[in-house]
């Protein structure tokens, strides 16, 4: 399939610890996690420009988009974030990654704030499957283990999920809807919590795992709509 991946590059990126973590970069690691998997991949870089390599094919081309954000998460262009959501409407997938619960794309396509409480100690993760049988946690146990990660925890705002598929557990004892699905339209989107820029949990095999299994659920099932059974919702919209 073809996925493109909006990566964010940002100066905690480029710190020792950012380094040390993904010295190929965070978008090049997952990028790299998805071609491994069979797929094409296109990279977009966001920055404080916004996404600097973005053009119409990579998104009209893409069975899924998998979005990373955080500290430019208000530099993006409100006209791309209108894109990609029609494009989920129209059936896409969209997997987005820990910060990006305060991004733009997510905030209006969920139509909450995604505000939660955080702590950045470092501390263990633990995502508990309540759902064992769902396709993305297809070849995983009872849990995914992860050494390093920045504390989310409830309360987060988020309309209920469609499906809930993992709850974090931290070590200060809170705990979190980490990983969970919502439908849009004809399309699905996929949040997971984990993914600091400066802990590298996506060379975690477990959480590897989880978004390869991610992308082929969100794949489109049926062709991608050339244009909206109802072009009128996407004139609603959280500014």
């Amino acid at each position: 399939m073809n996925i493109a991946v909006f990566c964010e590059i940002n100066p905690e990126m480029l710190t020792e610890k950012g380094v040390n973590a993904y010295p190929e970069t965070l978008g090049v690691c997952l990028k790299n996690l998805f071609e491994e998997a069979g797929n094409s991949v296109t990279l977009v870089k966001l920055d404080e420009n916004g996404a600097e390599d973005f053009n119409e094919d990579i998104l009209n081309t893409a069975d899924v988009v998998v979005w990373w954000s955080h500290a430019y998460n208000h530099k993006v262009q409100n006209e791309l974030v209108d894109k990609i959501i029609e494009r989920v409407q129209k059936g896409m997938g969209l997997i987005c990654l820990h910060s990006a619960h305060k991004s733009k794309v997510f905030m209006r396509i969920t139509g909450a704030s995604g505000s939660l409480k955080w702590r950045e100690d470092g501390a263990q993760e633990r995502l508990w499957c309540v759902d064992v049988n769902h396709p993305i946690n297809d070849g995983l146990g009872e849990y995914v283990d992860i050494i390093n990660e920045e504390m989310y925890g409830e309360p987060f705002d988020i309309p209920t999920p469609d499906e809930l598929i993992y709850l974090g557990w931290f070590k200060g004892g809170e705990v979190l809807r980490a990983g969970f699905v919502v439908k849009r339209g004809r399309g699905k989107v996929f949040y997971l919590n984990c993914g600091h820029e400066t802990y590298p949990v996506y060379r975690n095999e477990g959480v590897r795992k989880i978004l390869v299994n991610a992308s082929k659920y969100l794949k489109p099932n049926r062709p991608i709509l050339d244009k909206l059974v109802c072009p009128h919702i996407t004139e609603f919209s959280i500014k």
